[in-house]
């Protein structure tokens, strides 16, 4: 039940220490729930409410629920979001509590939404007070109206009320908690209700009534099992038992298990749906002698409802198990283990039945100890999502598998998705991480920035310029996407995660990205347990989208101290490759311990690459390496196509070029040229002090 009558409300200022006395004198807790850290305060009348003692709570919505029931909460939650969302100033609901004894007890709430002056929510207070009494004499009355038999109007009052609750069921334990939960046995006046759902010929037991009534034997029974269960699924009719001696007349094995439940008569109603039964259900009755024709017609009608309701349920998580199964056969099975890094990976499905999302992630081991680590969004919650995630995945993965920049890893994907027979996008984004150096390149196609957080526990977000999400690049010719660069010091964390851990009701995407923020600084040191903890919180939240997670940390103690070895391509006609070539060479110069030849070893580098990219017709192969036997030397080696052999040339005066050798000569310690294959290489060394 849901009004819109709450009104404005001004807690004290010394609240909530000192209760508002007039809430106070009507048994009405007051709350303040601050949105902006999510923290819930209450009163001590508040506490009351929901069975709570102050040292039992921790301030935190989420732990509520050890008193709110989970359909409640859903319920709650959706009132809430949609308030904010469509601008309402208040709300105001009723929901169930169950408290610490069991008991279920109905509870009111008014809240007053209060915004800035750019109208986003900061905060809403309210109120909280038990309903169960007035709620409990307003269902009487209608229930006594419901079964008066002399003077009754509507004799479809009962179901429609039932059949309105069940509405909003998605599984079957839904419907089992609508039935049980909400009273629906009680505005029958049944005592109990056992219920079971046919399966391959056999009734499985669902629901079996009240505590500690289960019957041995009868948690999978046979349709020609003298139960009366079985027998309304094998005749397709009801069965009225108006008497307790009918009962023990009429199953002698079944009733001396119940004679404790002080029976007096019970009605079992087969559950059909398009004419084939699905299961049966019992109401149970402890002070009713026999049911009259209206009765009768009302508790078929009922089963009915039910009937159908359990269908759709049961259709719903066949659906959700079946686009849960196609989703993870897309994702990849295994995360292969990296050499000099931990990571984690979790994905969070949203709970919309067959509606999946396109969400993914992988880890893509790379030649020179590189790994690719990607995240991605498809857009759209259906099964075709899924099937161009799965593609794209691959493709991505092909691609730089064979040894292409970032950039065209990003550029041929988004082609791949234009060209392919769909209308949907993808956002994404790739990160290539040298773990030797800690040089990370990141191209981001219209996701969101990733995230890095330090030893110390420190977390901030990695701004990195980006292009168009893929495919869209591709339609409107914008595929020259730009490569960011971030060093990724020993011990620290890159996060990478889809929008649906970031997105929240009533607030921007900086917003959320800051929360986010936030949550990586205050969890776990340990990488898996910071994972389980952050699909921890987008389980708390809910939410109709699916969640995915990769966290890549760098471990200091497996970064190459000697021995070391990188390579990179640099195709020709491609700046950014060459900057990037430039990148790796510094970082893994400094990484190695030999900053003080780091400009030496750059410009002689640069030099070579530069000389090979001009005098042949193909990429150049850039390797780096540490060699160690009597002493320490750093080796450059640049490869190309072209056997021809560089000779040095006299530059003159005033000429700007043939210097190029003459400048390796003087730098290096040493340097030649191979023969390698239909190609050659030059390659040079610079001497480096041994490391400790």
């Amino acid at each position: 039940m849901v009004d819109r009558g709450a009104s404005a409300l001004s807690l004290p200022d010394d609240w909530p220490a000192h209760p508002d006395p007039i809430l106070a004198l009507n048994q009405m807790g007051s709350f303040d729930w601050d949105l902006d850290n999510g923290l819930f305060h209450m009163d001590a009348q508040a506490h009351e409410v929901f069975d709570l003692r102050p040292d039992e709570y921790d301030g935190r919505p989420e732990s509520l629920t050890v008193r709110v029931p989970p359909a409640e909460g859903r319920r709650l939650d959706s009132l809430v979001a949609q308030a904010i969302k469509d601008g309402s100033e208040n709300y105001g609901a009723y929901f169930r509590i169950r408290r610490r004894d069991g008991t279920l007890r109905w509870t009111h709430t008014q809240g007053y939404i209060r915004r800035d002056d750019t109208g986003r929510p900061r905060r809403i207070i309210g109120i909280l007070r038990d309903a169960t009494r007035e709620l409990n004499e307003y269902a009487a009355r209608r229930d006594q109206t419901a079964w008066n038999l002399a003077g009754r109007r509507d004799q479809s009052n009962v179901v429609q009320l039932i059949t309105a609750a069940l509405a909003n069921a998605r599984t079957v334990q839904d419907v089992i908690d609508v039935l049980k939960d909400t009273q629906g046995v009680t505005h029958l006046g049944a005592t109990s209700l056992v219920m079971g759902l046919l399966e391959a010929g056999r009734i499985r037991l669902v629901a079996e009534g009240p505590e500690g009534s289960f019957v041995p034997g009868t948690l999978i029974t046979r349709i020609d099992e003298p139960y009366p269960m079985s027998e309304v699924v094998r005749t397709l009719s009801p069965r009225f038992i108006e008497s307790p001696q009918e009962f023990a007349d009429g199953y002698p094995i079944l009733w001396p298990h119940i004679t404790d439940l002080d029976i007096t008569s019970a009605a079992y109603l087969p559950l059909i749906v398009q004419a084939r039964p699905i299961g049966a259900m019992g109401l149970l009755y402890n002070d009713r002698h026999g049911f009259t024709t209206d009765e009768r017609n009302i508790l078929v009608a009922l089963g009915s409802s039910i009937a159908q309701s359990l269908q759709r349920a049961m259709f719903y998580e066949q659906e959700k198990d079946l686009a849960g199964g196609l989703q993870q056969a897309m994702l990849p099975r295994t995360i292969p283990s990296v050499r000099g890094a931990d990571v984690a990976v979790r994905y969070r499905s949203a709970s919309l039945g067959r509606d999946i999302g396109g969400d993914w992630y992988d880890l893509i081991p790379l030649p020179g100890g590189r790994v690719g680590a990607v995240i991605g969004d498809v857009q759209g919650h259906d099964t075709h999502a899924a099937a161009v995630m799965g593609q794209l995945r691959i493709v991505l993965r092909a691609y730089a598998a064979e040894g292409h920049t970032p950039a065209t890893v990003m550029a041929r994907a988004s082609v791949f998705l234009h060209e392919l027979d769909t209308d949907r996008f993808a956002t994404c984004l790739y990160a290539e991480a040298d773990l030797a150096t800690g040089v990370v390149q990141v191209v981001r196609a219209g996701h969101i920035d990733p995230l890095i957080r330090a030893p110390d526990g420190s977390c901030r977000r990695a701004p990195v310029q980006g292009g168009l999400p893929l495919g869209l690049s591709a339609e409107f010719g914008r595929l020259a996407y730009p490569v960011g660069t971030i060093e990724l010091d020993p011990g620290h964390t890159l996060i990478l995660c889809t929008d649906g851990l970031v997105e929240q009701p009533g607030a921007d995407l900086d917003d959320g990205m800051q929360v986010l923020t936030a949550l990586v600084a205050s969890g776990p040191q340990d990488v898996w347990k910071l994972a389980d903890s952050l699909i921890d919180v987008a389980e708390e939240r809910g939410g109709d989208d699916d969640v995915a997670l990769l966290l890549l940390r760098r471990r200091g103690a497996d970064a190459p101290q000697s021995g070391g070895r990188l390579q990179q391509h640099v195709a020709p006609g491609d700046p950014d490759a060459l900057r990037q070539a430039r990148h790796m060479i510094r970082a893994a110069v400094r990484a190695w311990g030999a900053a003080d030849r780091c400009d030496e070893v750059e410009l002689v580098a640069d030099e070579l690459i530069t000389n090979a990219l001009m005098h042949t017709e193909g990429a150049a192969i850039v390797t780096l390496r540490v060699l160690t036997d009597t002493d320490r030397r750093l080796r450059v080696e640049v490869e190309d196509s072209s056997s021809a052999l560089p000779r040095r040339r006299e530059a003159g005066a005033s000429g700007v070029s043939g210097r190029g050798l003459l400048l390796v000569d003087t730098l290096t310690d040493v340097w030649g040229v191979e023969a390698r294959g239909g190609g050659k290489c030059v390659w040079c060394e610079f001497v480096v002090p041994q490391r400790d």
